[in-house]
């Protein structure tokens, strides 16, 4: 008897499971479509514009591992395709990422999963010093995604790279105060899903 109550609890958890993923994912799509209302600006004569919007993707990857943290990037992404203005400067639709900035939006894909893939790794939970080396490794995913696509239109990759200096103190001082956040999410909650490789793998 024992044992068929448990199966079932088994059972009903399996099914509650998905449900929750879901759930976790559309917040945190939410979430960085709340960050878009952070107006971006252009330095330096760059045409890709320093944004708070970037920071979305990598809490997503330290905070729900690279399966549930790329899905919730990939869903934001696929409404801001579909026109809603979600990103900052309330901009959105396909032409967005035909312009200068695309591959900096296709790298937060890689980057939320690259952060998410390094600290599903991290056991019993990820300290503050493995989620920095996280961001670090996420950011420098987007810029190597997002460079290159840039000097497809600047037609001179060392000129891509020269301007993107511009992101770097910023971006630096954004992965910081994530990987804060993040540290001090894990300690509340250790059971959050990038917590552990074996939870985010299941």
């Amino acid at each position: 008897m024992s044992e068929a109550r448990n199966t079932s609890i088994s059972q009903s958890s399996g099914r509650a499971l998905p449900a929750a993923d879901l759930a976790r994912t559309v917040v945190f799509a939410a979430f960085i479509a709340v960050l878009g209302l952070f107006p971006g600006f252009y330095l330096g004569g760059a045409a890709v514009p320093i944004v708070l919007q970037n920071t979305g993707p990598l809490l997503a990857g330290s905070i729900l591992g690279a399966r549930r943290g790329g899905a919730a990037v990939l869903l934001f992404l696929a409404l801001v395709a579909l026109g809603l203005p979600l990103l900052s400067g309330g901009r959105g639709g396909l032409a967005v990422f035909a312009g200068p900035s695309g591959g900096f939006l296709i790298g937060y894909v890689f980057s939320a999963v690259v952060v998410g893939l390094i600290v599903q790794r991290a056991t019993p939970r990820p300290g503050l010093l493995v989620l920095l080396l996280a961001n670090v490794a996420g950011v420098a995913v987007d810029y190597l995604v997002g460079i290159p696509y840039w000097a497809a239109f600047t037609g001179d990759l060392r000129v891509a790279a020269i301007q993107s200096l511009v992101f770097v103190p910023g971006d630096a001082a954004k992965l910081v105060l994530v990987s804060l956040v993040a540290a001090a999410v894990h300690r509340a909650v250790p059971t959050v899903p990038a917590a552990s490789p074996r939870t985010a793998e299941d």
